[in-house]
């Protein structure tokens, strides 16, 4: 029974420390972190402040801070603020969740 409880127990810990992952389409050329990436569809990986987004051969990591709003988001939808004619991700409220992931600027 101990044995058992300590197998259930462990695989429960890493499921809860994995990443989460998402999908996001950029419809325009994006400044993440500096980096720009191409309009395309990107998977996010969501783990602690951290996101990873690749799509191909881009891989951009920047630090985040996850936020819960009192609804669910409908959909997927990128916010974005405008800096020298350039479009840079401000926040990703992820589609089918309260989460939207804020990006330190």
């Amino acid at each position: 029974m101990k044995k058992t409880l300590f197998v259930f127990t462990t695989l429960a810990l890493a499921i809860a420390s994995a990443a989460s992952t998402y999908k996001v389409t950029l419809f325009q050329p994006s400044l993440i972190n500096g980096s720009e990436l191409k309009p395309r569809d990107y998977k996010i990986e969501l783990k602690d402040n951290k996101v990873v987004v690749k799509g191909g051969k881009n891989v951009v990591e920047a630090d985040v801070k996850v936020e819960n709003a009192t609804e669910k988001f409908s959909s997927t939808s990128v916010r974005y603020t405008n800096a020298d004619g350039k479009y840079k991700v401000q926040e990703i409220r992820l589609g089918g969740t309260t989460s939207k992931i804020v990006f330190n600027n």
